[in-house]
């Protein structure tokens, strides 16, 4: 297990770092985006209504061979 090399960092975060560094405004956009797709409060009953809805799905629903009833 010995010593990590933690010190690496991809071309691609070096980029994005440098790409951060000349356009700071891209921040403040990022945080937009991120409000609009993902940032969503969460509604209990929404997911427990949404959980109890949930219909087994039988295995191997594509398997032609595969017959069940």
């Amino acid at each position: 297990m010995g010593d990590v090399n933690t010190s690496y960092v991809s071309d691609h975060t070096k980029w994005i770092d440098e790409q951060l560094k000349k356009h700071p405004e891209w921040v403040e956009d990022q945080k937009v985006g991120r409000a609009l797709w993902w940032d969503k409060k969460q509604d209990v009953q929404t997911t427990e209504r949404n959980a109890d809805s949930k219909v087994p799905q039988k295995p191997y629903p594509y398997d032609v061979n595969f017959y069940s009833e």
